[in-house]
């Protein structure tokens, strides 16, 4: 348990999968969490019953302090908070953060814990020298009933040496903030600051864009994916794309998917295709989680299917790399998103042969 002059007053915008777990963690570990979300069954069962937080680890009810969106008035009346959270999807980013900017000190700051591209917006809303970029790497959380979130996996990250958490500032820099919020987050899981934000980012980008709209347009779990030559292909065609773009706009790319990001980029030469599809078709056991993605398209909810598949290929068409592969899982996930299509394995080969492969 945190000491007085180490008790934070942290706020929450955005209390879903992510959010919640954080957020429910925090408050267990006896900091001052408020969280407002959009969701009402969401807000009205943690005021009532508490949240209910699963994972590898003993479960645990938190009882974070919850409001609705529209109740931002009664939140203004409170003192300001040290931290702010942004966990919402990444089309909500300009408008949640800068919400929650005028929530929290001057001399505070406001952490962006999402997928994709979300720190350009980020410093829009709060300035650069405000925003923090939290990296979260092979951690997979759901919530699929009000009131309950869980983490995948039966034991922490950090006991088979990974490290989940990274946290940077914008320009690189090494500041006793960042510090600061990896230790806050250690009861969760292992975490480091960076100064290679960009590059963490990137590789995270990489990570979901290969995986999340493979589950997404498939309806399948990872590890069921993995035992299917064409699913494995997919996400590896997948990966090569974004790995290339990323290196050619001068990113320091960070290892992936256990890999090197230039392994993943070099994936048509020689039998490097061979040994990255070898270790994919390794990963078959254990939980059989869906992704973030596809539990939005589960949940009949948008995707963030242009922030990340979508994000690549502009990106792509702005250093020359061509990204086929994205180009297509883009349409397909579109045309789930429009309930045009079914979730369904046909998807798989249906962006590969439109894709040229």
């Amino acid at each position: 348990m945190p000491t007085k002059s180490e008790k934070k007053r942290i706020i929450f915008i955005g209390a879903g999968a992510v959010g919640s777990y954080i957020g429910g963690w925090l408050s267990h570990t006896g900091h001052d969490v408020t969280m407002v979300d959009m969701w009402d069954e969401q807000v009205e069962t943690i005021r009532r019953n508490g949240l209910q937080v699963n994972g590898p680890h003993d479960p645990f009810i938190a009882r974070p302090t919850m409001f609705h969106l529209h109740e931002n008035e009664l939140v203004a009346r409170q003192d300001q908070f040290d931290i702010g959270f942004v966990a919402v999807k990444a089309y909500d980013t300009s408008w949640a953060a800068t919400f929650i900017n005028g929530f929290v000190k001057p001399d505070g700051y406001i952490v962006s814990s999402q997928n994709t591209w979300t720190d350009p917006a980020m410093a829009a809303a709060v300035g650069a020298d405000r925003a923090v970029g939290l990296v979260m790497s092979s951690i997979s959380v759901a919530s699929w009933e009000a009131g309950v979130v869980g983490r995948s996996g039966e034991t922490r990250r950090r006991d088979h040496g990974h490290l989940v958490f990274r946290a940077g500032n914008h320009d690189g820099s090494d500041t006793p903030r960042l510090h600061q919020l990896i230790d806050i987050l250690d009861p969760l899981d292992g975490g480091k600051v960076t100064t290679n934000l960009w590059g963490e980012r990137w590789a995270k980008l990489c990570q979901n864009s290969m995986g999340n709209p493979v589950a997404a347009a498939s309806g399948m779990g990872i590890a069921d994916l993995n035992k299917h030559a064409r699913g494995r292909e997919l996400q590896i065609r997948l990966a090569q794309e974004c790995a290339e773009v990323g290196l050619a706009l001068g990113h320091k790319v960070e290892n992936f998917g256990g890999r090197p990001a230039g392994e993943w980029a070099g994936a048509s030469k020689g039998d490097v295709f061979e040994v990255l599809d070898a270790a994919l078709a390794e990963n078959i056991s254990g939980a059989n989680w869906r992704p973030s993605m596809a539990q939005d398209t589960a949940k009949g909810r948008p995707t963030e299917i242009y922030q990340m598949n979508g994000f690549v290929c502009q990106q792509g068409a702005t250093v020359g790399v061509e990204t086929p592969v994205n180009a297509a899982i883009t349409d397909v996930i579109r045309a789930i998103d429009a309930r045009e299509v079914e979730a369904e394995y046909e998807n798989v080969e249906r962006v590969l042969t439109a894709a040229g492969y």
